[in-house]
């Protein structure tokens, strides 16, 4: 896993409460990446290492920078951390771009009408993929379908704007604002959430619905909800894209996990670490201050791997194992002790 230093040479707020910063490319070396993967920031807070995951909010080939975008979370150690103590020209250690969420130009075809769904902060690796799309051509139509509280806390408002002024004919977007009062004339900004049934049914009369794909991004309500409007409609799954920030797991899962010590072998150390139940190892053994490599924390990349000398764990809440995962391997993230003698050798 490559690791590189960046220099920050911009800080931008979007909203009162989400940044974007812009890191410069380095001189001899061009970080290569692809609309809709993210950058894994690293940084030390009070003496602790801290790994999190941002997507790309910059375009390859459009953008010069950079770019991530990031919204505070309440309590959220890392992302208060940047908004409020980052500065320009501070340099910031970055693991080499991830992510297969991402825009696939072979399954594009001129007609192919791109459509976006996402809520909140969810629109920052679809903006990559608008902009990318948009620039390159690559797409009949591209329609960002966006939901918010309100207004004020639209993401890249801006920009959007811009996008719908520079590609008229290319580009449209469709605000879901909760706690606005909405113009009845107004057919871009609807009251409430995201209706996938009402912007679907706009499409077909627009078009043939089996010349969309889609990419969704947000909470997994919305997740839920436009996937199965577009099943309903036979739209074919490999047509549909989505992103993951969270992990979903069955409580029943859960049933012969109980709390256990388990033996977590690093730099030639044996580590005892007690694994409450409902906690993963990579979370136990974060809490214990080992310095364990992780970045997405949702069972889509193998930086939390870990390879098993004894006993049994148990993988919960992955639907897809990362390619390159080999035997005996397992995503600390996601794994969780089933017997007494679990060890497991990390990096």
């Amino acid at each position: 896993m490559q690791v590189f230093t960046l220099k920050v040479i911009n800080l931008r707020f979007e909203t009162r409460d989400t940044l974007t910063v812009s890191f410069k490319q380095p001189a001899l070396k061009k970080i290569k990446y692809l609309a809709g993967q993210y950058l894994t920031l690293i940084f030390r807070i009070n003496g602790r290492r801290y790994i999190r995951p941002y997507s790309f909010s910059s375009a390859p080939g459009v953008d010069a920078n950079l770019e991530v975008t990031i919204k505070r979370v309440p309590g959220g150690v890392v992302s208060n951390h940047i908004i409020d103590q980052l500065k320009v020209d501070d340099l910031v250690e970055v693991m080499e771009p991830m992510g297969d969420f991402v825009l696939t130009e072979n399954n594009l075809l001129p007609k192919t009408h791109i459509v976006l769904w996402g809520a909140g902060s969810g629109i920052t690796p679809l903006m990559s993929i608008a902009k990318y799309a948009l620039h390159k051509n690559l797409a009949n139509h591209v329609t960002l379908v966006f939901g918010n509280r309100n207004e004020e806390d639209v993401i890249f408002s801006s920009k959007i704007v811009e996008l719908k002024e520079q590609y008229k004919n290319q580009f449209s977007a469709i605000h879901f604002l909760t706690q606005a009062v909405i113009a009845s004339n107004n057919p871009y900004v609807v009251q409430g959430r995201i209706n996938p049934d009402n912007v679907l049914s706009v499409m077909q009369s627009e078009g043939d619905i089996y010349d969309t794909i889609h990419y969704i991004c947000g909470p997994a309500g919305l997740k839920e909800s436009v996937k199965a409007t577009l099943s309903e409609l036979n739209i074919a799954p490999e047509k549909i894209y989505s992103e993951d920030f969270e992990i979903l797991r069955d409580p029943a899962e859960f049933e012969n996990i109980v709390t256990r010590i388990v033996t977590i072998k690093k730099d030639g150390l044996r580590l005892p670490v007690e694994v409450v139940k409902g906690k993963s190892i990579l979370e136990a053994g974060l809490d214990a201050m080992i310095d364990m490599s992780y970045s997405c924390q949702t069972g889509n990349c193998l930086v939390c791997k870990g390879r098993l000398i004894n006993g049994q764990v148990k993988m919960i809440g992955i639907e897809k194992l990362p390619e390159g995962l080999q035997q005996q391997e397992c995503l600390l993230c996601s794994s969780f002790p089933l017997t007494d003698n679990v060890e497991i050798e990390v990096d």
